[in-house]
């Protein structure tokens, strides 16, 4: 007998904007940014069309979207993916040159205000992960790997890289972002030459803070003019010093940590030794220098503070996911200054509407990481979404991005450690000599944090010896002589240039020539006695 063949017939139905507009969405990402929000953007940015033709504005932006989803495709293959499931409601396809005109058209400021409008934190306040007590723990840092085209326009903007091995081969970007540690969500962000010091783009930031935030910033921003602009934000602080800044001792805590005064701004200092073995029988070893504006002891425990340091680093995950996830590691697009700019706000507004869809989803089961969502996951589920024109409009219920995240959690993450280091031979960034033998990420079996008692105060410790000496008679004037008698110098020739930087440092006050008194802000007694080389040990429960 012929074997029975059946013929099973599925049909969908879509919706989405009528006529011309249809073309304008981005799948489930639309609800991140559905069509009221793209208008407003362009009305008040003037960038809306005069007349309705096949590309309105609207679609444009949408277009110039799902670029920065398909980074590896061409201007008509992102089209297609566009209208792939409209079922033959276009019946025009534009030109190649004609989606280069509305980029042109629609230029870097609706994409720029697209962005802000999205960025900002993503997480509730009982969200796990995101928050150390009150604060919501937030971080600066710089990626310099983006590339762009080698190109005459782009190099007179970005120029190249020099370095003993020659030139780099593409102009390269430098973007800097605050970033939600907890969610990896973008508070902000800004980009451009690599010359530019991280700082001064850091700064450009600081006035997103404010003082529901702790900051955990690496040793690239410890200079004295930014912690105090930070901590004038209201933000809390946790920094890393580098390891050759010696603060002077204001006094010394129970706990083995002490206060200074930095740039005005009062801090509190935890010196840590940090070790680590891995699974593998290997023994890491490292020195923390950390700066805070969390000066109760009891309250914000020196080892407890060592350990949320490390929430500091989801940020390089975060570049990770935009840089290599996303815009999969290719040179930018865009041929010249202003295509690169809203190419790269672009790039960003996907990346956080992204975060905030997995944020969504992960919040709907209470008590859930965010950090156990797929960012993979998310972008192929958004990038199917978006072929199918699914879910363009908000409905009942969670979408396709949710199920498919929460289908698929990632196991809570163990804790690790791998070498930064750069895999090409001929890099300008060697392997730090101490991790030349590590090979690959490594399990960690146990942490080691030993607090000292106090900070290397120098070759001869002066400046503190000096401190203790002018707290005897704080209110009285003391000549250069008599201060390097008291601390057991033969002279004060040497000791000059010491006591002036002193001056500049807002420790010592000038009163005369070669007379110097104490400023009234570091006149305190220590709690303990500073030389006292007695440790505090803690090892961290994993």
């Amino acid at each position: 007998m012929p074997a029975q063949c059946s013929t099973v017939t599925l049909t969908s139905s879509i919706t989405v904007a009528d006529g011309v507009f249809a073309p304008g969405h981005l799948g489930e990402l639309t609800r991140q940014l559905p069509f009221e929000l793209v208008d407003d953007v362009l009305e008040r940015v003037g960038g809306g069309q005069r007349r309705v033709r096949l590309l309105p504005s609207r679609v444009g932006v949408y277009f110039v979207l799902a670029l920065a989803l398909f980074p590896q495709l061409g201007y008509v293959r992102v089209w297609d993916k566009l209208t792939a499931g409209l079922h033959g409601l276009l019946h025009r396809r534009p030109s190649e040159k004609a989606l280069r005109e509305v980029r042109r058209r629609l230029g870097v400021t609706p994409f720029r205000s697209l962005f802000e409008t999205l960025a900002g934190p993503a997480a509730q306040p009982i969200t796990p992960g995101v928050r150390y007590r009150c604060w919501r723990t937030v971080a600066f840092d710089g990626c310099s790997s983006t590339k762009a085209p080698d190109r005459p326009r782009v190099c007179a903007w970005l120029g190249k890289h020099k370095h003993r091995y020659g030139t780099d081969g593409y102009p390269m970007l430098k973007i800097m972002v605050l970033c939600e540690t907890g969610t990896r969500a973008l508070l902000g962000a800004v980009f451009g030459p690599t010359p530019e010091k991280e700082t001064g783009y850091a700064e450009q930031l600081l006035p997103l803070l404010d003082d529901s935030m702790l900051l955990l910033n690496d040793r690239g921003f410890d200079s004295d003019d930014f912690l105090a602009k930070a901590a004038a934000t209201g933000a809390q602080l946790l920094v890393r010093l580098k390891g050759t800044r010696t603060p002077a001792r204001w006094a010394l805590l129970p706990d083995g940590s002490f206060l200074t005064r930095i740039n005005g701004t009062r801090l509190r200092i935890i010196d840590a030794h940090i070790t680590v073995t891995t699974a593998k029988g290997l023994r890491l070893e490292g020195h923390y220098r950390l700066a805070t504006t969390l000066t109760d002891q009891r309250r914000h425990p020196a080892a407890e503070l060592v350990e949320l340091y490390h929430e500091r680093w989801e940020i390089e995950s975060a570049f990770y996911s935009l840089r290599h996830t996303l815009q999969r590691g290719l040179v930018l697009r865009s041929q010249d200054a202003t295509g690169i700019q809203q190419e790269l706000w672009a790039h960003l507004t996907v990346y956080q509407a992204l975060r905030r869809a997995m944020v969504e989803a992960v919040e709907t089961l209470p008590g859930t990481d965010p950090d156990r969502a797929s960012f993979t996951i998310a972008l192929e589920t958004a990038k199917d979404q978006l072929i199918a024109a699914a879910d363009v409009l908000p409905e009942a219920g969670p979408g396709h991005i949710a199920s498919a995240l929460l289908h698929d959690l990632l196991p809570p993450r163990p804790a690790r450690v791998n070498p930064r280091r750069v895999k090409c031979p001929i890099s300008r960034y060697a392997a730090p000599p101490d991790q030349a033998q590590v090979l690959g990420a490594s399990r960690i079996t146990r942490i080691k944090v030993t607090m000292h008692s106090s900070a290397n105060p120098g070759p001869d410790g002066r400046r503190d010896r000096t401190l203790q000496l002018l707290r005897t008679a704080p209110f009285s004037t003391w000549r250069a002589c008599e201060i390097a008698r008291g601390i057991g110098l033969d002279d004060a020739q040497g000791l000059r240039a010491e006591l002036g930087r002193w001056v500049r440092e807002g420790i010592l006050r000038r009163t005369g020539r070669g007379v110097y008194t104490l400023e009234p802000e570091w006149i305190a007694p220590d709690l303990q006695n500073p030389f006292d080389p007695a440790q505090l040990t803690t090892t961290v429960p994993l």
